[in-house]
């Protein structure tokens, strides 16, 4: 899915949510080549034009979410959770730390020992970052979320700083995991539901 796409259909559920019309969402997908630019993202970070990111099918998009600089691509699964945190804990940086938990959690299922970092976000194999997190909150339902490397391919990030970092990325394909995107996603789902105590089920899926 397009990144316009998925930041329309995001902020449309948010709405949707803070009415009480739905109950928390979880998207889990893959986007085209994007760098997206956070709240706080400088400038010094991305490292070529918007003409030469064009010339090579990288789209630029400015959000709201927290953060830096950061690049979206297929082989990575991107999941923006809608929740309510009004519903869990309001607490954001214990949100964060969840979404750490969830990723460190599913890669360890996979035989990839990841944690966190102190004074970072996001989760780390080593000194390499394996998964970027950037969220927005409006009155306490989230938006944007997190990114996992999968098989990604890690050249394109020579065009940014990743979240303002000098400091290796890293994917699941690189530390040697063969796993699939689709068994990913199951695991994924599966940590979500152990941290953030949902029970889950599958209103629409569009790929293998």
């Amino acid at each position: 899915m397009g990144f316009g796409e998925a930041y329309a259909l995001q902020r449309e559920l948010v709405e949707s949510r803070k009415k009480g019309l739905i109950a928390d969402q979880l998207l889990l997908l893959e986007h085209a080549h994007v760098i997206t630019l956070g709240r706080n993202a400088e400038e010094r970070n991305l490292l070529a034009s918007e003409e030469v990111l064009s010339r090579n099918g990288i789209e630029l998009h400015e959000t709201d979410r927290g953060g830096d600089v950061t690049y979206h691509g297929p082989g990575q699964l991107v999941a923006y959770p809608i929740f309510d945190l009004r519903e869990w804990k309001r607490d954001v940086v214990a949100y964060v730390r969840g979404l750490e938990q969830v990723m460190i959690a599913a890669l360890a299922g996979f035989g990839i020992e990841a944690r966190q970092q102190e004074g970072c976000t996001g989760v780390w194999v080593g000194e390499a970052k394996v998964a970027a997190i950037g969220v927005h909150l409006s009155r306490w339902v989230t938006s944007h979320g997190l990114a996992l490397n999968v098989d990604t391919d890690l050249n394109y990030f020579r065009y940014i700083v990743p979240c303002g970092l000098t400091k290796p990325v890293t994917s699941m394909k690189e530390l040697g995991c063969g796993a699939s995107m689709g068994e990913v996603r199951e695991a994924v789902v599966e940590q979500f539901a152990k941290v953030f105590a949902f029970q889950t089920e599958i209103v629409q899926e569009t790929m293998a």
